[in-house]
């Protein structure tokens, strides 16, 4: 049943960020998209090596969202804040990765960046959200 629901919501992550990028492509979000559902799931599932050899690509992915041009149509406020957000998120959680961070410790900062990345999806898609 788990791997029904993980797949369900992958699936869910996938049409939401294509919708996104339907519009003017935000390549740096679907970047940052990319290293998260390879790490974000397996952790889900209990497996942490992913996120704890990748999160150098989490930061760099976040630090390129918020220092390369927006599109136009996403350079909102809200937008702005959510993204330097997951870009300040990444690097602390880089940083508790490095100090040591339990596997419990690390995914619940994960969660709480993916949820961040589903906040920018949001926003970026607001018509979306009340589907």
């Amino acid at each position: 049943m788990k791997k029904i629901s993980v797949l369900v919501l992958g699936l869910f992550i996938v049409l939401v960020s294509s919708n996104v990028l339907a519009g003017e492509k935000w390549a740096e979000l679907e970047t940052y998209h990319k290293v998260m559902s390879t790490t974000f799931h397996p952790a889900e599932e209990g497996n942490f090596e992913p996120i704890k050899t990748r999160i150098g690509e989490m930061v760099e992915a976040a630090g390129k969202m918020n220092s390369n041009p927006i599109p136009a149509e996403y350079n909102k406020q809200d937008i702005l804040d959510a993204a330097k957000k997951l870009e300040t998120d990444s690097k602390a959680l880089q940083d508790k990765i490095t100090a040591g961070a339990t596997n419990e410790d690390i995914f619940k900062d994960l969660n709480a960046l993916h949820d961040t990345f589903h906040t920018i999806v949001g926003l970026c898609n607001p018509k979306e959200e009340h589907k």
